[in-house]
């Protein structure tokens, strides 16, 4: 790993008398209004791949310097009950359900059943074949936190699970990843053969684009266009696709360093989800200063829920997690439990939860909630 990206930091680590975690509450989500705030003084001394240049997170954590804890116990007592006179609860499933019925019942009438059946059919297979529509959601929470609503975004939201979705189609085609199974069910490419899987792909993909231009209503057309431009660079050639490409390149080759790991996570599955939240940002009318905090916390995140995925990857089996499981294994993939073991990674993911959270401290607690329990949500979900 390079000197200069061993040296560059997104956040100092914030260090903690203890390691140990607590899985969130499925139904409610509790949230104190004095969420600890690391300054980010650290400035990016530059990557070397062009495409999305940030300094490495990974890098940064494994460097870091654990400060002793020297707090007494009165201090800490005196701190947390002053936590608690500041916290609310939130009730997160039911936001989440909401959310996404919302959103299924909005994907299920953008893509009609239609001449010609056969490509349609297979579109609306895999659309809306289930899934726990965090993207969408992250759009819309993001929209409604800077002062916009859930009707304008839900084109924009639907146009990225659309997009979603079509990266699953090609990622399970037996020229990618070679998967049987997604979501519980048959691949695409099982039900409808290869070449209608490529093209329900590639419609999706195109259509993502026309919803948008077409659906979103009451935004200026300023604002569309960049919503449009923000999306095609989350998933080209410098974001989702480059992710993919690098991942493929690297299949096999077994001194993948930590950067380079890091540089497929975060355009193959951070792009997107990165886009998913900065696109809300800008359909709400965010400002310039609002747009990059939510970029700073999306970025985090989206690696975050890579590195969760590879540790559900080895503890997980397929009936729990819907898909093959311990195929990255399998494929000798370079992942973050292989490079770093899998508590270290585990306190890794810890740390992205904790940095991401950070950049949503500058804005309302209430309005923001959606968005934190999002981020421990995809921290401590089980599939």
């Amino acid at each position: 790993m390079s000197t200069a990206l061993l040296n560059s930091g997104f956040h100092q680590f914030l260090g903690i008398c203890s390691n140990k975690t607590t899985s969130m509450s499925p139904g409610s989500c509790s949230l104190r209004s004095s969420i600890v705030h690391i300054s980010n003084q650290d400035k990016s001394t530059g990557s070397i791949y062009k495409p999305n240049p940030v300094s490495s997170l990974t890098a940064s954590w494994l460097t870091r310097t654990r400060p002793s804890c020297s707090i007494t116990t009165s201090q800490l007592l005196n701190e947390v009950e002053a936590k608690e006179e500041n916290s609310f609860s939130f009730d997160f499933k039911k936001y989440m359900v909401l959310k996404a019925n919302a959103i299924n019942e909005a994907l299920d009438k953008s893509v009609a059943l239609r001449y010609p059946e056969k490509i349609h059919e297979a579109m609306r297979y895999s659309l809306l074949a289930g899934g726990k529509r965090v993207r969408p959601i992250l759009c819309i929470a993001a929209c409604e936190l800077v002062g916009g609503s859930e009707e304008s975004a839900t084109p924009a939201a639907c146009a990225i699970e659309m997009i979603h979705t079509m990266s699953l189609i090609h990622d399970d085609l037996p020229c990618m990843d070679n998967d049987d199974l997604r979501r519980g069910k048959p691949t695409n490419h099982k039900v409808f053969g290869e070449d209608i899987a490529v093209l329900a792909g590639d419609a999706l993909l195109a259509f993502a684009f026309e919803h948008i231009a077409t659906s979103t209503k009451g935004i200026l057309a300023e604002r569309v266009l960049r919503v449009i431009s923000e999306l095609g660079k989350a998933i080209g050639s410098e974001g989702l696709v480059a992710g993919q490409v690098v991942d493929i390149s690297s299949g096999g080759v077994s001194d993948v360093a930590l950067d380079l790991l890091e540089y497929i996570h975060v355009h193959k599955t951070a792009s997107l989800l990165e886009g998913s939240v900065v696109i809300g940002a800008i359909i709400g009318g965010g400002s310039d200063d609002e747009v990059e905090r939510l970029r700073r916390f999306a970025r985090c995140i989206g690696l975050l829920f890579q590195v969760v995925d590879d540790i559900l990857d080895v503890t997980k089996s397929s009936q729990e997690l819907g898909k093959t499981a311990g195929k990255d294994l399998l494929a000798d993939k370079v992942t973050y439990p292989k490079l770093l073991g899998l508590e270290e990674s585990r306190e890794f993911a810890e740390e992205l939860n904790r940095q991401a959270k950070d950049q949503l401290s500058v804005f309302d607690m209430e309005k923001a909630a959606p968005l934190l329990c999002l981020a421990d949500y995809i921290a401590h979900r089980q599939n």
